[in-house]
């Protein structure tokens, strides 16, 4: 897909050099943008092979509203580096999403605590009013992130409808360009397509804020030269974008979707790129 690959050469040519928590340093680029139009097709890389069943399971988490990986760990190990022995985890996005904790005042002036399902609301508002501009969910809750080994790197999305169609935009504080990205950018298209069928509405555009876009990058011969990304992502700059597939959702409600219910159609790739995770 053309908008990742520019995406690619914006931080390869334009990105300082910075360390990291990880101890692998990156080249960073602040303030990436990309938007792509989701009625050409499912945005799902093809210039390397996506682990679509591995993303597929990890939204399917994320609206189940879990805050622990003891169910997703038997489908994928995308976070089991960032969960305990029990498999609690507590950068659990979909959590927030139907379960945000919102803190208000009784009649007697006490704070209690409200759980707000940002899922539902998002999904009602549309239905009452499609031209708000208040359809928010976060999933950055200021005490967590204080506290947790991962706060949330994508934690807040908009969406707007406009001429009937389901648009929505994406703030994202860190972006890992090689592996993340590729992820978000599909798992957000999805979530964007199971709204708009639930809603009625046809697709829009899916629009992405990276706030520090990055890539990992490390010199041959280095300790941490396994975990350079530079070199596979100058690889994929080489490839030729093949078309894109199609994503057919079965007519369910949203809170009854199953990974069977998914079919994707017509994807073609060119072969796998390995990256190593910088943890």
């Amino acid at each position: 897909m053309k908008q990742y690959l520019d995406l690619v050469k914006l931080v390869l040519e334009n990105g300082v050099k910075k360390t990291s928590r990880t101890g692998v340093d990156t080249i960073s680029y602040f303030g990436a943008f990309y938007k792509v139009d989701l009625s050409e097709g499912f945005p799902l890389l093809t210039t390397k092979k996506m682990e679509w069943k591995s993303l597929l399971h990890e939204v399917l988490w994320y609206l189940s509203g879990e805050n622990h990986i003891r169910n997703l760990r038997q489908k994928t190990k995308i976070w089991n580096a960032w969960a305990d022995e029990d498999g609690n985890l507590d950068t659990a996005y979909g959590y927030y999403w139907r379960n945000f904790p919102s803190a208000q005042k009784d009649k007697n002036g006490s704070w209690v605590i409200r759980e707000v399902d940002q899922i539902k609301y998002v999904i009602d508002e549309i239905r009452r009013n499609p031209n708000s501009r208040r359809l928010v969910v976060s999933a950055w809750e200021p005490g967590n992130a204080t506290t947790s080994k991962l706060p949330p790197c994508h934690y807040s999305f908009v969406f707007n409808v406009s001429a009937g169609k389901l648009n929505c935009h994406l703030t994202q504080r860190s972006g890992d360009v090689a592996l993340g990205i590729p992820f978000n950018l599909a798992a957000y298209s999805l979530l964007t397509q199971i709204i708009a069928q639930e809603t009625g509405l046809a697709l829009g555009h899916f629009a992405h804020t990276i706030v520090d876009a990055h890539i990992y990058y490390a010199e041959k011969g280095s300790p941490m030269e396994k975990f350079d990304h530079s070199e596979g992502l100058k690889e994929q700059l080489k490839r030729e974008p093949l078309p894109l597939p199609k994503l057919i959702i079965a007519r369910k409600p949203i809170d009854e979707l199953k990974f069977e219910d998914f079919e994707l159609v017509g994807y073609n790739c060119h072969d796998k790129i390995k990256f190593e995770v910088a943890v």
